[in-house]
């Protein structure tokens, strides 16, 4: 604990982001660049080392907080970066994704603004790229094993590098034409530039892991072959399967899935596109779903100069305040939380006005609370020109007098994900079982009913966070490990195939 008073006499300062009008013009990261280091040790004094510090527990990967905390207050970056490489493969993801449920178990977020793990977490981790403390950790010797790693997501990625280092011969397949999964074509660069991905698959490359791009296991490769190919086999294919919205109308043009959508505005931030051909430029857009691909889709569209943009979300308005009795402290509140995109979407007062349909107090920030769509209407030539609305109360039940028509040339389906896809035939192929939820079944060792056969991440435990996706690809390595092995894994193991976060 090097300041025994910070948290006595230090406020809580974030990231600064970067002004609005400035920020929506590119889609490099929000936040100020070089802004984060001058604040970040004084953050950190902030922590009060606490003797029972429950953000490991709010972690599943059990980050060591207070440990590189008061390294970074004292500026030892070195020792800092390897007490955070100790528990997280990629703390540069998790920095700049992650919802932190640490900060919400911060012992200090009782009565105070809990520290700010999170952008501590980032600095650690960008310094030690800039230091060079994050070097390839290639293994001393090859055990004679190989696995194959289907998915090349959080999940896939960590399990890959854990097992790479093991010493096992590891090759990643992934059916896209880069690695990355949902990091890479799902979320925007305003979130994560692609550099930091970059960096981690070069890093990973060096020491020793293969991808293989471009390639459906299932429908390139015969899964039955490729488990024949290999020692073990990883599924970590993540939680693709999107959910439908089966209201009338759903069948006009115009209507989107979020990940039809956020995958091609990522290509032209490639430049494999000169233009999206679902750009939202100048066009009237409505965001069904009030999560984070929600906010998503919100900031990608403002970016591309849309005429408006209206987010819905079926759940009320949360509160500023954590509710003590439903989501006591150390549990993650459901609160009121301003994004990134919400802000941008407010300042620019994207939302439709009064006479379009929406309150002239509704949608500050582009978003209408307790709002569920009724159905589309087209415009005659089969195109969706409106999206009709109502008011629902806490039970989802509409209220009487609260029906609303927004004007919309493009909706945005953004309600989450049911499992993993099954048209590429890899889980039929294989002959996995699948739980009653429609993810992949697994044993307490990560072991599907197939021998040799794993499952980790979203595939298995449905759609989840990018800490708990890290979680489960380090704790299946392990599990893939005592299985090649024979013996106990010297790899660590966060958290088991069954346990959840912390609730009530």
């Amino acid at each position: 604990m090097a300041d025994p008073k910070g948290f006595l006499t230090t406020p809580r300062e974030e990231w600064p982001r970067r002004p609005v009008e400035e920020r929506v013009r590119d889609w490099n990261e929000v936040y100020v660049p070089g802004a984060l280091l001058p604040i970040v040790s004084a953050q950190a004094d902030r922590c009060m080392d606490c003797g029972v510090p429950f953000c490991h527990q709010a972690c599943p990967l059990g980050n060591l907080i207070p440990e590189w905390n008061e390294l970074v207050s004292r500026e030892d970056w070195r020792a800092a970066a390897e007490r955070l490489h100790a528990t997280n493969n990629f703390p540069e993801f998790t920095g700049r994704l992650c919802p932190a449920p640490c900060e919400a178990g911060c012992v200090l977020a009782i009565k105070q603004p809990a520290v700010t793990i999170k952008n501590v977490e980032c600095a650690i981790a960008d310094r030690a790229w800039e230091e060079g403390f994050a070097p390839p950790a290639p293994p001393e010797r090859l055990s004679g094993r190989t696995v194959a790693v289907i998915g090349s997501g959080p999940t896939g990625l960590a399990a890959a590098q854990q097992l790479t280092r093991a010493g096992h011969t590891v090759a990643v397949y992934e059916r896209d034409d880069r690695v990355g999964g949902l990091m890479r074509y799902g979320i925007p660069a305003f979130k994560m530039e692609k550099r930091h991905l970059e960096r981690r698959v070069e890093q990973m490359r060096a020491e020793g892991t293969r991808f293989r791009t471009s390639t459906t296991v299932g429908r390139d490769v015969g899964a039955v072959e490729l488990r024949a190919r290999y020692d073990a086999v990883v599924i970590a294919t993540g939680a693709t399967a999107w959910r439908e919205l089966a209201v009338p109308g759903r069948e006009l043009a115009g209507i989107h899935q979020a990940m039809e959508y956020l995958p091609l505005a990522n290509r032209v931030c490639e430049g494999d596109l000169e233009s999206s051909p679902l750009s939202a430029a100048g066009r009237h857009v409505v965001i069904v779903g009030g999560g984070d691909t929600g906010a998503d889709c919100l900031g990608t569209a403002v970016r591309e100069g849309a005429a408006s943009v209206t987010q819905l979300d079926i759940y009320g308005r949360p509160g500023d305040e954590r509710d003590e009795d439903a989501e006591p402290w150390p549990t993650y509140p459901k609160l009121y939380r301003l994004s990134a995109a919400h802000e941008e979407a407010g300042v620019l007062r994207m939302a439709p006005v009064v006479g379009a349909g929406v309150d002239a107090g509704a949608g500050a920030d582009a978003r209408l609370f307790a709002a569920s769509t009724v159905r589309f209407a087209g415009d005659g030539g089969g195109r969706v020109c409106a999206l009709h609305l109502v008011g629902v109360d806490a039970g989802r039940r509409p209220v009487p007098g609260t029906e609303r028509v927004l004007p919309v040339d493009l909706v945005l389906l953004a309600l989450g994900f049911s499992g993993p896809e099954r048209g590429d035939g890899l889980l039929a192929q294989l002959g996995v079982e699948l739980s009653p939820r429609g993810t992949v079944a697994r044993d307490a060792g990560f072991g599907t009913n197939v021998p040799g056969v794993f499952a980790a991440g979203d595939a298995a435990r449905g759609q989840s966070l990018i800490v708990w996706a890290i979680a489960e690809g380090r704790a299946v390595a392990a599990a893939v490990d005592r299985h090649l092995t024979g013996s106990a894994s010297r790899l660590p193991a966060p958290i088991g195939p069954y346990d959840r976060p912390m609730t009530v």
